[in-house]
């Protein structure tokens, strides 16, 4: 019997290939969970450039009403004392914009008046400049958080692509899968005390703190932009591990590269961060022997993994 479409559908795939796309398709869900990272700081920046101009315009506001009052201050003197009617309802008016364009009519101020007059054509000046350049801050930031939420919606498209190749294999193959994933995570639990690394190193020792902090979340779930307790992504335990040593690292594998001494691979100690892909988009912590401890990727755990297991891109030590 024909069925519309079939000709054309997707051969179911064998446990292995549903194995292997899946670990791609998590993969690209962590890569764009980084990308979405690497914009924290910059909308961090730009919230405070927009916190910074706002004081600014109320500060101005604060200056261009001080000085409206001071003119309505001189407009009721001058009435008093030359009985200018006109010249008063002028200066007194609730529009003052139509105030200034109307100003070279008001020809009974001389001095301190013109004066005043002056200093609020520059404060308003100023304050409609701050406020074209709050707009122009503000759709900055706009735009950046656009970006990061193109890349969030990215995370998810790529775990729902996963789980629909999941969704195509028998019940006793999934199971299977899920057996081997409750399995490495029991097992990177079980290495919390059994894989500690003897640790020489210098100075501070600050690389052995990371490191020691890193292993105790051994067996701790995969969550893009945790950075603990209990969950992580990449750069979110780098960064934790490193808080514990007192070195502030920013949430972003491709941030961290720059925020450190470069190490080459031959002269790794424990603790150094070592990079991964090209575009960097991932990072773990060096622990000797030739292995490093990392959160992996969604569905994976916070594990221990072979130093070349993924591209290797480049280590920093941080501090």
């Amino acid at each position: 019997m024909f069925i519309p479409g079939s000709a054309n559908a997707d051969p179911k795939p064998t446990l292995e290939q549903a194995r292997k796309q899946v670990a791609e398709l998590r993969h690209q869900a962590e890569a764009a969970g980084e990308a979405a990272n690497d914009l924290r700081d910059d909308i961090t920046t730009a919230k405070l450039r927009v916190a910074s101009v706002n004081k600014g315009i109320d500060k101005q506001r604060g200056q261009v009403d001080a000085i409206r009052t001071q003119i309505g201050a001189l407009a009721v003197a001058n009435y008093q004392q030359s009985g200018m009617t006109t010249t008063a309802q002028l200066l007194l008016s609730a529009d003052p914009d139509q105030f200034l364009t109307q100003a070279s009519t008001a020809r009974a101020f001389a001095g301190q008046q013109n004066a005043v007059l002056q200093r609020y054509q520059t404060a308003q000046g100023r304050l409609t400049d701050l406020q074209a350049a709050a707009q122009t801050e503000l759709d900055a930031l706009n735009a950046v958080q656009h970006k990061q939420d193109e890349l969030k919606k990215q995370i998810n498209t790529h775990l729902s692509k996963a789980e629909k190749v999941l969704d195509r294999l028998t019940d006793a193959e999934r199971s299977r899968l899920e057996a081997e994933e409750d399995r490495e995570q029991r097992e990177a639990r079980e290495s919390r005390d059994t894989e500690r690394p003897d640790i020489d190193v210098p100075a501070s020792g600050r690389g052995a703190i990371a490191l020691n902090y890193a292993l105790d979340q051994l067996g701790d779930p995969y969550q893009w932009g945790a950075d603990g307790p209990g969950s992580f992504d990449c750069s979110g335990l780098t960064m934790a591990a490193w808080r514990q040593a007192g070195v502030s690292l920013s949430h972003s594998s491709r941030a961290q590269y720059s925020e450190g001494q470069r190490v080459r691979k031959s002269a790794l100690r424990p603790g150094d961060l070592v990079f991964y892909y090209d575009p960097i988009s991932h990072v773990g912590l060096y622990m000797g022997d030739g292995r490093i401890v990392h959160a992996s990727r969604p569905g994976n755990p916070v594990k221990i993994s072979d130093l070349d297991e993924m591209p290797y891109s480049g280590a920093v030590r941080p501090g």
